[in-house]
């Protein structure tokens, strides 16, 4: 960290006060914040699963459907680093605790919503409770924590966080098929009642002795704006196109917002983020290496799902499980990398594992239509290895780097950076996807004989193989529509290469980020901090 930005120390506080009783406990507080950390991660993934029976339920239209997960998306990325503040003025215990009650009762009120528009309306409530909750989280854990023991708690955060986003798609494939869609919301009422409980009952309120007194809301106003411009620009770019006024609009009215928040921060007394933070370049480092990351990662695996279910014919119960080499790796990986960054520091691991990350997405651009069950769950596990080390290192390095004060800030800042690496990957390989499968499904029709259809059949069928469908009807002979299906299946896995491509160039770049890291030099103020 820069010389010129303060560090929270606590001097008459070196070791960890004694506990009594359960409250403060330091592996209690981290099962304490799992659960709702769990909660919070698996319905990220868990309602894709349930958008078809709630379509066909509420008669609902495509956007109302994209609203229900674009709302929610939308809601917590904006959210995050203001909740972060929040929990520093405040404290992390109350907003965890306002964060899980407010996430558990949105999600029973989306089960008993009989209008699409209620859905929409309590999902975007449960992005801004759980953008309360993902940052206090962490905030927890660093004021818990001893500075030995920190790395092992985040490896073991990561992997929740990792499974439980992993897991959404079996667990909800199972609730859908077997109850109904709205059971995919309403099992987050006992699940956030038990993390009520034993957050009630374990978790101690931390401060920090320079903790923020004031709001900087003007600050709020512009980040959330900037904020929301480049999520929804992102969001949007694949149905408007890159080349789209609307498009650019957002990603310039987003650079402006950010730009005059820049400008507003550099001039108050108490802003939202102070810019100081960015001179300490490990914590620069790590906030990239966490876009660049997500972006890998999540951009990826949103075409492994389409090539699971679409051209490999799973449902989403078994492609979910074709994917557990990979939650696997993340569960077994997190922890230990979390030891391994104890003793070594985050720039090996962190190194090694974009490295490996990378070796996997370049392997992944080999898959093909034929590709057996043993060589994906190869490049499925070899992915969760990579991305283990990741998730704990940055994670560390940006919440250890940060003024004890401005934990939370910085829990946010983590989670933003993962929110819009996200989105950038899925819309930037979506971009790649789409202009692939235009430029070449007309030739690899033409090549087998195949008319190509008028302009509009034709952008139908690029949007159609860009997720992997084949542009069929029943009424098709069977033999014309076997030719297609084939036609269609080897474009989109060749675009689908293409984009696992890039994907492996950022991961490169990443792992060149990664060199700049280095331990957090503000953890050893975390479990010395006094407690209210």
């Amino acid at each position: 960290m820069s010389s010129q930005t303060p560090v929270a120390e606590a001097p008459e506080h070196t070791a960890p006060e004694p506990r009594r009783g359960l409250r403060g406990h330091p592996w209690l507080t981290l099962f304490s914040v799992a659960i709702g950390v769990m909660m919070v991660a698996l319905d990220g993934t868990i309602v894709a699963i349930a958008n078809p029976a709630i379509q066909s339920d509420l008669h609902a239209s495509l956007a109302d459907v994209q609203w229900i997960t674009n709302g929610y998306m939308l809601a917590l990325a904006v959210s995050l680093i203001t909740a972060g503040k929040l929990g520093d003025r405040f404290g992390h215990r109350q907003t965890f605790l306002v964060g899980v009650v407010g996430f558990a009762l949105s999600s029973g009120a989306i089960g008993l919503s009989g209008q699409v528009t209620l859905v929409i309306t309590f999902r975007v409530l449960q992005g801004l409770f759980g953008a309360l909750l993902m940052p206090a989280a962490l905030g927890l854990l660093r004021a818990t924590f001893p500075a030995e023991k920190l790395n092992m708690a985040i490896g073991i955060w990561g992997m929740v966080i990792g499974a439980s986003t992993a897991g959404g798609p079996i667990v909800g494939g199972l609730l859908v098929e077997h109850v109904n869609w709205q059971s995919v919301f309403f099992i987050n009422v006992p699940v956030g009642l038990l993390a009520l409980v034993l957050g009630l009952v374990i978790l101690r309120d931390h401060r920090a002795e320079k903790a923020p007194r004031s709001f900087d809301l003007p600050g709020i106003v512009l980040l959330s704006g900037a904020m929301f411009c480049l999520i929804w620009a992102l969001i949007k770019a694949t149905d408007w196109s890159w080349s789209d006024g609307r498009t650019w609009g957002f990603l310039v009215g987003s650079v402006v917002l950010f730009g005059l928040f820049a400008l507003l921060e550099n001039r108050v007394r108490e802003p939202l983020i102070p810019l100081r933070m960015f001179r300490s370049v490990p914590l620069s480092a790590g906030t990239v290496l966490m876009v660049l990351m997500a972006f890998a990662f999540m951009g990826g695996l949103f075409f492994v799902t389409f090539y699971l279910q679409n051209v490999h014919g799973m449902s989403p119960v078994d492609s979910g499980l074709h994917l557990l080499p990979l939650t696997g790796m993340m569960i077994v990986g997190s922890p230990l990398a979390g030891f391994l960054i104890t003793k070594a520091g985050p720039r090996i691991p962190l190194v090694g594992g974009m490295l490996i990350t990378a070796v996997a997405t370049f392997g992944m651009s080999t898959l093909d239509t034929g590709t057996g069950t043993a060589t994906m769950s190869l490049w499925f596990a070899l992915m969760g290895l990579g991305l283990a080390p990741v998730m704990v290192g940055a994670t560390e390095v940006i919440v250890g780097n940060a003024p004890m004060e401005l934990s939370g800030v910085a829990g946010g800042l983590q989670q933003a950076g993962m929110q819009v690496g996200g989105s950038l990957g899925t819309a930037v390989l979506g971009a790649v996807m789409s202009s692939h499968v235009e430029n070449d499904l007309p030739g690899q029709l033409a090549r087998t004989g195949l008319p190509g259809g008028t302009p509009a059949q034709m952008s139908q069928a690029v949007d159609a193989v860009s997720v992997g469908l084949a542009p069929v009807t029943k009424q098709m002979p069977a033999p014309l529509a076997a030719k297609i299906t084939q036609v269609a299946h080897d474009t989109f896995v060749s675009g689908m290469s293409a984009a696992f491509l890039v994907a492996c160039g950022v991961a490169v770049v990443a792992a060149v980020v990664a060199l700049f890291t280095k331990r957090g030099l503000n953890a050893e103020a975390g479990a010395g901090m006094g407690h209210i």
